[in-house]
């Protein structure tokens, strides 16, 4: 089962886009709980721990317990909203779930043992096409991360969904190709070093050689007498 984090709330009597602003103005940010066929809950967090919990990996894929007059709520981030200027949280929304509620959610990925991949030891580049992959799952099976291991891997390999052996109940949300999650590309004077060797060859099959040079000058010589 996911391990849950306790989040302290204050209830909020009013609401609205006016309420909500009294709310910043005091020093909190208004958040709403929604879901499991209930009430909305409406709420104001301390931004300190809005904050903290928005820098952990994973905030989107953790459950919380929200603690509102004594009475938890289990909930699932489902957005955030910023200020465009300041970047400050302005609002919060949750999902209240229950263990069998089924939910989607995108989990961070985790990339290990990078000092056993041959490619990357010869210089290679870990080229991360996914940083986070979606899943649909239980809400008490959410991991919270899936692990990559570099083993092995040398330059040109590509690491697939399939090749990554996923908790029992969790399946990505792609079901219709085996998608990209990483790759071990070359390094940048390798690429460079091979693009200068192509193109002086195909320089070198463009020239003619210095014999027919000399006798196409002639020609040309012979041409401008006559």
């Amino acid at each position: 089962m996911s391990d849950t984090i306790a989040l302290p709330a204050e209830p909020r009597e009013r609401v609205g886009k006016g309420a909500a602003r009294a709310v910043r103005r005091a020093g909190r940010v208004p958040a709403v709980i929604y879901g499991d066929r209930k009430d909305p809950l409406t709420i104001s967090l301390d931004p300190r721990d809005v904050d903290r919990e928005l820098h952990r990996p994973g905030f989107f894929a953790t459950l919380y317990d929200v603690e509102v007059g004594g009475k938890k709520h289990r909930v699932l981030p489902r957005d955030v909203q910023l200020d465009p200027v300041s970047d400050r949280t302005v609002h919060v929304d949750f999902l209240r779930v229950a263990q069998d509620t089924e939910v989607t959610v995108n989990v961070p990925v985790n990339f290990v043992n990078e000092e056993e991949s041959p490619g990357l030891k010869r210089g290679g580049v870990l080229n991360i096409v996914r940083h986070e992959i979606e899943f649909s799952c239980r809400a008490d099976a959410i991991p919270q991360q899936i692990e990559l291991d570099l083993t092995g891997l040398e330059i040109g390999d590509s690491v697939h969904i399939s090749m990554v052996k996923l908790p029992d109940g969790v399946t990505p949300t792609i079901t219709d190709r085996d998608f990209t999650i990483a790759t071990v590309a070359a390094p940048s004077a390798v690429k460079a070093e091979a693009a200068e060797e192509q193109a002086a060859a195909e320089g070198e099959e463009g020239e003619a050689p210095a014999g027919e040079e000399a006798a196409e000058e002639g020609e040309g010589e012979e041409a401008k007498e006559e």
